[in-house]
């Protein structure tokens, strides 16, 4: 199997590069012309090998271009996994324009292009779309399930949700087999302090190192779960394979936590316990109170089910963080 990873150069791309490469499948991996080559400059604990960066064939793909999206396309791939996106809420907020550029129309040039390769009978990939669990909103404390309205309250749930319309407008028209997955709150090894868990650990390795007694934190009341990326790459892997064309897929666990909870995990697993002092800087007007999903869909799908507890997730990303 032949397939495309769009955002290979991302935090998840890597963490799949290297399911799909132990899976035995050929890769293809599109990362942006100007990403930093070798991973220089990432959070450790995620790097690609040489030996894995070399069993990759990689391509430049830049999605606001739409000559360099056909040329990346244009291969008989027999999958293609689109991750490339504005992935932080924060930086899509300070430029929603662009972040709709990138995640809806870059999402629907890769669609459009791979829908005319099929038609032409050059080939027929499964096309699986990382969107996001952001797209329900606010909503009942309940998990939520891929029939609920969706209803963003952010800029990038909401291009999220442009990127899902376009690739089933698409499938609708010309039969291209696309699937969404929207995964819900996924951490790891070498996700960048954009996100709360790593912003979270490096916080609390800081106030142990310097003997800080005040630990500067946003809203801790929303409640969320928290998937190990390994979990996310795998039910990915698995809807490449059985994933049902114009479906959408929650990958969830369904077990919630606070985020004051969290960083009581995180502090115990740092072995410190410092005060806990609101920063107005670190509050997002937009946080959804309460977003769980049922993954009892793609569990029937596909068999998947989480292997990594919260606590060994938690461990995962501290240990891969350097002092």
């Amino acid at each position: 199997m032949k397939v495309l990873v769009t955002g290979a150069d991302g935090f998840v791309g890597r963490w799949l590069i290297r399911r799909l490469l132990d899976d035995g499948r050929e890769v293809y991996a599109a990362e942006r012309p100007t990403a930093p080559p070798g991973g220089e400059g990432r959070p450790t604990g995620s790097e690609l090998t040489d030996e894995e960066r070399a069993a990759v064939h990689w391509l430049p793909l830049e999605l606001t271009d739409a000559a360099s999206v056909r040329s990346c396309v244009d291969h008989p791939y027999d999958a293609v996994v689109h991750l490339a996106a504005v992935a932080s809420t924060r930086d899509a907020e300070r430029d929603p324009g662009y972040t709709w550029t990138v995640n809806a129309a870059g999402t629907a040039r890769i669609a459009h292009a791979l829908g005319e390769s099929r038609r032409a009978g050059r080939a027929d990939p499964v096309v699986l779309l990382a969107s996001t669990s952001e797209v329900y909103g606010r909503g009942d404390e309940r998990p939520r399930r891929e029939t609920d309205p969706v209803a963003p309250v952010s800029p990038y749930a909401a291009s999220k949700l442009g990127a899902e319309v376009a690739l089933l407008e698409e499938w609708r028209r010309t039969g291209l087999r696309g699937v969404i997955a929207r995964p819900f709150a996924h951490t790891g090894p070498g996700q960048d302090l954009r996100f709360v868990v790593p912003a979270f650990a490096q916080r609390l390795k800081l106030a142990r190192r310097i003997g800080a007694p005040v630990v500067k934190v946003g809203n801790l009341e929303p409640v969320r779960e928290f998937l190990h990326v390994k979990d996310v790459v795998d039910a990915y892997a698995r809807l490449l394979v059985k994933g049902q064309a114009g479906e959408i897929y929650n990958v969830a666990s369904g077990r919630g936590v606070s985020l004051e909870r969290l960083l009581e995990l995180l502090a115990d697993l740092v072995g410190v316990r410092p005060i806990l002092e609101a920063d107005p800087e670190l509050m997002r007007p937009t946080d959804i109170p309460h977003l769980v999903g049922d993954g009892s869909k793609l569990r029937l799908a596909t068999g998947w089910t989480p292997r990594s507890c919260l606590e060994d997730t938690l461990k995962d990303v501290i240990d891969a963080q350097a002092d």
